[in-house]
């Protein structure tokens, strides 16, 4: 028997409404994108064994209780992820070990979020009838972890929009360059993107938008969170619903799936930084997309170079940065087969459900060539890595964890409320319609502690957002800042 795991069907779906009534839920479009994935193969879903659903924003239970009984296979083992946008690949790397194995020989994972149906019940003050899914899966991928550190609930700091923004500020200062020059670098960054959303027949925004459409403040580009103005957020207001089927060598020939629908997963990694923010070593960089990113290139037999597409993780640009500069990614060529969360798509953690498919669309296309997928949870926390090719690998599948030897990088402590002379490290403001409401500040004292500190103070605001703090001496009194 030929145990490796090969994917031989992918789907995307998704709706486009502009009434709320009739709208699909997600466990619908799971659903349909399940179905479609089969089709997509060239085979029926009754010998699944195991069917896996990354967790969204819905209120199931057990959703892969309900998609394994619509897809005629009903006593198919049932597993649900932890949150966060890692878990798509890890959810492969997971079952790819498993077919390899010889645990089970076809498996389904599948996942959505209807977040445009959300946001426009939410306006209209209406509740969604989705339906219950009770129960208990047969498995969980993934450890719940607590990861915001006491300091940085006492000033309420916690949405993504917030943190990526920190990391943005702290890497244009370790690039040593100007607000102005950085802003213009980081939407040109964000324009390549949206033109390979331009030609993406998946993504949800396929209307190419230029540097200065996307850096310039507009009634259709609102700031958010200080260097981001709404076009370099995730776009999260998308319904979208995936789906993969992955399967044996063995299995593939018995259901006789053609080759040309092959993709071999050739190898993947998972590994987490520090799981609180509070506790890097710095905001600019990430030892674990560096360990386990570029491992799992050398598990591939893979060199950077060799690399023909790429889909780096884009929550936001930070994320997209430093995975390039900790990987060493060539950024003259595109970094996303999507076009990324803004432009493709941000269904939340379902997104690289959505990579994985196009790169397997277009790998498909051209068999000889080699794809990496990067995968990102929390706050630049949680990642997970694959390479993959419709050619066969010369070695199994191969995973390995790196979290022994990324924790043991360094870690700085924290001192809460502290009351004396700092340094800013890095900053982000926060918007309350068009006006700055709020400022975090990541500040390290003179022994190299992290510390935080906030802001109400609009002129201080303003000057914050005009000209780069990062570097400047602050004085602390418990959380409060103000500046010579």
């Amino acid at each position: 028997m030929d145990n490796t795991p090969i994917l031989i069907g992918v789907a995307h779906v998704d709706q486009r409404i502009t009434e709320i009534e009739g709208a699909k839920e997600p466990l619908e479009m799971m659903i349909e994108a399940t179905q479609t994935a089969a089709a997509d193969a060239g085979i029926s879903l009754e010998e699944v064994a195991s069917v896996r659903v990354v967790r969204g924003i819905w209120p199931y239970e057990n959703p892969a209780q309900a998609v394994a009984q619509a897809i005629g296979a009903p006593n198919a083992q049932t597993a649900l992820t932890q949150f966060g946008g890692n878990f798509v690949q890890s959810a492969v790397n997971n079952t790819a070990l498993a077919i390899q194995n010889g645990d089970f020989d076809l498996a389904v994972i599948t996942g959505a979020e209807c977040g445009n149906v959300q946001a426009k019940a939410a306006r209209a003050g209406v509740e969604l009838p989705w339906q219950e899914v009770p129960g208990t899966p047969d498995l969980i991928i993934g450890d719940n972890v607590e990861m915001r550190h006491d300091a940085e609930k006492a000033i309420r700091l916690g949405r993504p929009i917030q943190v990526y923004p920190l990391f943005e500020t702290a890497l244009r200062n370790d690039l040593k360059r100007s607000v102005e020059e950085h802003s213009v670098k980081v939407s040109e960054l964000w324009a390549d993107f949206s033109q390979v959303a331009a030609g993406n027949p998946n993504a949800w925004i396929r209307e190419a938008k230029t540097a200065e459409e996307i850096r310039t403040p507009s009634a259709v580009n609102r700031p958010v969170s200080f260097p981001y103005p709404k076009f370099l957020n995730s776009n999260n207001n998308v319904d979208q619903g995936a789906a993969l089927i992955l399967c044996s060598v063995s299995k593939a020939k018995i259901l006789g799936v053609p080759e040309d629908k092959w993709i071999y997963p050739w190898a993947g990694t998972d590994g987490h930084d520090h799981y609180c923010v509070s506790n890097r070593d710095n905001l600019h960089s990430s030892p674990a997309i560096r360990i386990a990113g570029r491992r799992c290139l050398e598990l591939a037999g893979v060199t950077v170079a060799e690399l023909d597409r790429v889909d780096v993780y884009s929550c936001f640009p930070s994320a997209v940065q430093v995975a390039a500069r900790e990987l060493e990614l060539d950024i003259s060529k595109p970094l996303t087969v999507t076009g990324g969360l803004t432009w493709a798509g941000g269904p939340l953690n379902n997104y690289v459900m959505h990579s994985i498919v196009r790169m397997a669309q277009l790998l498909r296309e051209a068999p000889e060539e080699k794809g990496l997928i990067t995968a990102n949870g929390g706050y630049l926390t949680k990642h997970a890595f694959g390479v993959y090719s419709a050619t066969a690998p010369a070695e199994e599948f191969r995973h390995e964890d790196l979290q022994a030897q990324i924790d043991a990088e360094p870690r700085r402590q924290v001192v809460e409320n502290f009351t004396g002379d700092a340094t800013v490290e890095a900053y982000s403001v926060m918007y309350a319609g068009e006006e700055p409401s709020k400022a975090f500040l990541s500040c390290l004292t003179a022994d190299g502690q992290r510390t935080w500190g906030i802001t109400e103070d609009s002129a201080l605001m303003a000057d914050m957002i005009a000209i780069e703090y990062v570097g400047k001496s602050v004085q602390l009194n418990q959380t409060d800042v103000s500046f010579a």
